[in-house]
């Protein structure tokens, strides 16, 4: 049986004017990146995106905003958005992806509809001063605990490519397996000429090495290939699902353009990769991969 990978999508419900100094995030207002600025984007719009998604086996649909967290506004349109799309669309795994949040918000969205919270530490602890100065890691960690504990399944991964060492990677990804999320992001830098970040792409056989360690540490986790996936790879990436990773992003990504989903499916397919059907995936993600993830938390 080929191995089957799991698709995931994101729709940029409210973009860009993010006051936070993320240096290496292209939504931060400090940085003049050309990056669209947008507050809420209509309903519709949003339903029609994941519709058409859904045509090409996307189960995982991510709801995301700019800015440092879910305020009582910002928490009420991801509710509605929630609860449109869950009356709308049939086997989607909802996930919102809005910041630093409390334990209240996380739990009104579980409420409302929303399966997972997705929240990045992005690099280890002892680095995260030199890409952030505005916000903690520790605040990061924290929301993800109460993701947990609101009983929303967890995402949560990180950017290699910062600058950070192999140490710091290692020790990102003892966080994370403390945590242990059901899926783990992997994002590579997409170096910007707008951006503080002054880093090289990385080299493919350096994001493998980070692929294959993230698979050692988080041997549950689903790992999922996001930002920099056809910068680092290009036009061969067999290599990369040969190392672990078993979910993609389909479509477009957060700020970029990503491949059509028709050309994403041709390529897995001439992999010898399946596709987790939709029913199955969101089953899978409800059933044995939240089981796993809070099994391995206690």
């Amino acid at each position: 049986m080929s191995k089957e990978i799991f698709l995931c999508s994101i729709s940029n419900v409210s973009s860009g004017g993010c006051s936070e100094d993320c240096s290496y995030c292209t939504q931060s207002a400090r940085y003049d990146t050309g990056v669209p600025r947008y507050k809420y984007k209509d309903i519709q719009e949003v339903i029609k995106e994941a519709k058409e998604l859904k045509k090409y086996g996307m189960v995982g649909f991510c709801l995301v905003t700019s800015g440092r967290g879910l305020d009582e506004k910002k928490c009420e349109y991801i509710a509605s958005l929630a609860m449109g799309l869950k009356k709308e669309i049939l086997d989607i795994h909802l996930i919102a992806c809005c910041g630093r949040a409390d334990l209240d918000k996380l739990k009104y969205l579980k409420k409302s509809g929303i399966d997972s919270y997705n929240h990045n530490l992005e690099t280890a602890q002892s680095f995260f001063s030199q890409i952030c100065t505005t916000h903690t890691w520790e605040e990061r960690f924290e929301t993800c605990e109460n993701a947990l504990r609101a009983d929303l399944g967890l995402c949560s991964g990180g950017i290699f490519g910062l600058g950070e060492g192999w140490n710091h990677r290692i020790e990102l990804l003892k966080a994370l397996r403390e945590l242990s999320p059901h899926s783990m992001p992997i994002n590579f830098f997409i170096p910007n000429p707008n951006l503080p970040i002054k880093q090289e792409k990385m080299s493919v056989q350096e994001a493998l090495e980070c692929i294959t360690l993230s698979r050692e540490y988080l041997p549950h986790a689903r790992l999922m290939i996001a930002g920099g996936r056809e910068v680092v790879f290009g036009e061969n990436q067999k290599c990369m699902f040969d190392s672990g990773i078993d979910a993609i992003v389909l479509g477009n990504y957060l700020t970029t353009t990503g491949e059509s989903p028709k050309r994403d499916l041709d390529m897995l397919k001439s992999y010898g990769l399946g596709v987790i059907e939709a029913k199955r995936g969101v089953s899978m993600l409800e059933g044995y991969g939240l089981k796993i993830a809070k099994e391995c938390r206690e």
